[in-house]
């Protein structure tokens, strides 16, 4: 069989396969935003350790490096680009306030100017995203010889893996303070958006900071539990 399927590459799929599915929940019928968040938090979970668990391999191939690089950025693709846009469109067809919003009516009586405004975001977002992903594939090999030469420790604007810290805490504030955070929600998707094209340098995370962001995300995985469970949301 073609690709590779040794331990190295196990958290990426699953990253993967969380990310879809979760885009499936989420689009659904049965579909709210807090199921695919738990999705998307399980995603960044996924990516913090596979770089790791992958580099513990000693004898890796070329082949399992480049291939661990491409599917890598696939992954990403999906777990922090798409997901997020259709969380955020559950989350606005969940909202009581969405049918209250000012609307401009056409003849035919449909809305024309908001959901749309609101898919343009969405499409820009995982337009950036994409941008991002695949113009770090193709520099790779410059980058991978900075980082010998120089020890490279911060990023070219913002990961697109910061979509499972900002999106989830905004969903916290949304239920935490019975407030309808769903156009908010939207423009923290386009400022990360231009964010993730931005020549900015951006620390990259230690083992502390790591730790910091996973513990950040557990208490947010949580929280949204604990208000889906004791509270009726928005």
């Amino acid at each position: 069989m073609i690709g590779v399927y040794d331990y190295t590459v196990i958290l990426t799929y699953l990253s993967m396969l969380s990310g879809v599915a979760g885009t499936i929940l989420s689009m659904s019928g049965l579909g709210h935003p807090y199921i695919g968040m738990f999705f998307l938090l399980f995603c960044g979970l996924c990516d913090g350790f596979d770089g790791r668990v992958a580099r513990t391999k000693k004898d890796r191939t070329e082949f399992e490096k480049n291939y661990g690089i491409q599917i890598d950025s696939f992954s990403d693709l999906i777990a922090f680009g798409v997901l997020p846009v259709a969380i955020g469109m559950a989350m606005l067809r969940a909202s009581i306030k969405y049918h209250d919003l000012p609307k401009k009516i056409d003849e035919s009586g449909q809305v024309i100017w908001y959901p749309v405004i609101l898919i343009i975001i969405g499409l820009i977002y995982v337009l950036a995203a994409m941008i991002r992903l695949s113009y770090f594939n193709a520099t790779e090999d410059e980058r991978k010889a900075e980082t010998e030469a120089k020890g490279r420790m911060y990023f070219t604007g913002m990961p697109v893996t910061m979509a499972s810290i900002f999106f989830p805490l905004v969903l916290v504030l949304h239920f935490g303070l019975r407030f309808d955070f769903s156009i908010v929600y939207f423009i923290v998707m386009l400022v990360m958006a231009f964010l993730f094209v931005l020549k900015i340098k951006i620390p990259k995370a230690g083992s502390k900071m790591l730790a910091f962001l996973i513990i950040f995300g557990f208490l947010e995985f949580i929280a949204i539990l604990l208000f889906r469970i004791f509270g009726k949301g928005i």
